[in-house]
């Protein structure tokens, strides 16, 4: 899986997507400003989203995007797939495999963690990031929280997922 600016940029495009498109449909001019993301540059990813059935586009006065399935349905990696080509991070750098005796001695440790960030992103729902977003636009540094208080049930999935445990080593490089 590649991980790009344009994954980046369509995930943020379709979070302000979700946020708005209960107004009607929403035009990249609009989702353009707010986010700082050109015009031209939007026109290029969503007609990648328009091809992968993400969002449906209204032409005319009063037209723009509306998402093409309930927000639930659609994963962190179906957009950056949408919009990104695939790359397996099983090969070495940049060099083709002549034959199965010169497989790269860590091909399994890259399959793996290709297989982790896509399991990953796909359990990321766009739904879960709008709902976060809604909540971080209720919240005031007043609650003393820290953006922790009256948190929703999937906001507490996705930090979960997102949670690491602190590595700590010893001794100097």
């Amino acid at each position: 899986m590649r991980l790009t600016t344009k994954g980046r940029f369509a995930v943020t495009a379709m979070i302000d997507l979700g946020l708005r498109q209960q107004r009607g449909p929403v035009t990249l001019a609009g989702i353009g400003q707010r986010q700082r993301i050109s015009l031209s540059y939007l026109e290029q990813l969503f007609a990648k989203l328009r091809r992968h059935q993400l969002v449906k586009s209204t032409r005319g006065p009063g037209g723009g995007y509306r998402l093409a399935k309930p927000m639930e349905s659609v994963s962190v990696a179906d957009i950056i797939f949408a919009v990104d080509e695939p790359l397996e991070m099983t090969q070495g750098a940049g060099e083709e495999i002549r034959d199965a005796d010169q497989l790269c001695k860590t091909h399994e440790l890259w399959a793996n963690l290709n297989r982790q960030m896509i399991d990953f992103l796909d359990s990321v729902s766009l739904r879960d990031l709008v709902e976060q977003q809604v909540l971080r636009a209720s919240q005031t540094p007043a609650d003393g929280q820290c953006g922790r208080a009256g948190r929703s049930q999937s906001e507490g999935k996705l930090d979960r997922r997102l949670a690491r445990p602190a590595v700590v080593r010893s001794g100097t490089a």
